[in-house]
């Protein structure tokens, strides 16, 4: 009698003994968060050269033309063959459509107006200087959104795409010589421009400030105390930042909104503001690793026009690589674009990887292998 009724106990105890010892190794392993990867990213991503005849014209009127002289190829293209994760875009509100269709460098280089029908729609267009230097890869911002979506349809699972945007105006000293005037980001405008952003992609495929956000406490304190999403849920996402720091176009857009509710972009705000969760930190300095350690979402460049493509030098780079920054913009993401200007200079993440553990913020148990499964 007490033999049998030893082997039910000793069973118990067995099953105790493998319970106790693999569920707190699951269960400890923390999960993994989307300020805890690393992406590269292009600058000015839409970017493309104007025809010889109208560079002719930037060369006697710009003495920076020279800085111009780079482009990209299409947005699906970078995603899927250079392994850029981010994307930066200018946008210029043109409400009633038409507005940059006459650049004047066309006009000095004796070309006629432009005619491509997406500038004549209303909506905000992608440029980088409308009267000198318009060249770009998808004229409107919902063209430029809609390349994003349907890459993104066709390949689930990929990591969260960062969409930087620059909210531009014309140029006065271009407008006093007869170019296009744009109007000033506004309340409207900037409702609009959201507007735009969820006519391509609804609330469900962004990552916002409000799913960020928690109940009774400022966006900044939030990501904090609680960090980001998660990785794993926010796959097949898209999410916005705004690279403006000047009160001309953050304040209409934080009116009423000082923790960006509702809203779609992050603000480039600074530590200590209620909406602090994105910070854009153009030098990779020392100080974007602290902040990334307490939980800011941080974008640095590894390059500027042309400084690091015709020296080859890789300094500026690893200094943003080992930053931690989670987004590291760059104009060279693949090898041969420096060619032209000498040099074999490349920004890639270690491999060409397309995301890795932060090299600052990740935690111990995290894996390459893990993030860069984009194919379920």
């Amino acid at each position: 009698m007490r033999s049998s009724m030893r082997i039910p106990a000793m069973l118990a105890a067995a099953t105790l003994a493998v319970l106790t010892t693999s569920t707190p190794a699951t269960a400890a392993r923390p999960e993994l968060r989307i300020n805890q990867i690393q992406t590269m990213a292009t600058h000015n991503s839409y970017h493309r050269e104007l025809t010889d005849a109208e560079k002719d014209v930037q060369r006697r009127t710009d003495k920076n033309w020279w800085n111009l002289q780079y482009s990209h190829t299409a947005l699906p293209n970078q995603f899927t063959s250079q392994h850029v994760r981010g994307i930066e875009l200018d946008v210029l509100p043109d409400p009633q459509g038409g507005l940059y269709t006459q650049p004047l460098v066309r006009r000095d280089a004796g070309l006629p107006a432009l005619t491509d029908p997406d500038l004549a729609k209303p909506g905000n267009k992608v440029l980088h200087w409308p009267d000198h230097d318009y060249g770009s890869n998808c004229v409107t911002l919902v063209k430029c959104l809609t390349q994003v979506r349907e890459w993104s349809d066709a390949h689930p699972g990929h990591l969260p795409i960062t969409i930087l945007t620059e909210l531009k105006r014309t140029d006065p000293a271009k407008e006093a010589m007869g170019g296009a005037k744009s109007p000033l980001w506004d309340g409207p405008l900037l409702d609009a421009l959201d507007a735009e952003i969820r006519s391509v992609f609804p609330d469900e495929r962004l990552i916002r400030p409000d799913d960020v956000r928690r109940p009774g406490l400022t966006l900044e304190q939030s990501v904090l105390r609680y960090g980001w999403p998660a990785l794993e849920p926010s796959r097949g996402k898209v999410m916005f930042f705004m690279d403006n720091q000047g009160a001309d176009v953050q304040a209409p857009y934080l009116a009423g909104r000082p923790n960006l509710e509702g809203r779609v972009l992050f603000t480039n705000s600074r530590p200590g503001r209620p909406d602090a969760a994105f910070v854009g930190w153009n030098d990779p300095t020392p100080e974007i690793a602290d902040m990334v350690r307490k939980g800011y979402y941080v974008r640095t460049r590894s390059d500027v026009p042309f400084v690091e493509a015709r020296s080859g030098d890789t300094t500026r780079l690893n200094a943003a690589l080992a930053s931690g920054a989670q987004m590291v913009s760059t104009d060279f993401p693949v090898i041969g674009l420096s060619a032209r200007q000498g040099s074999e200079y490349v920004a890639e993440l270690p491999g060409g990887a397309v995301g890795r553990c932060n090299p600052v913020n990740a935690p111990r148990s995290c894996r390459d292998d893990r993030i860069t499964r984009e194919h379920r």
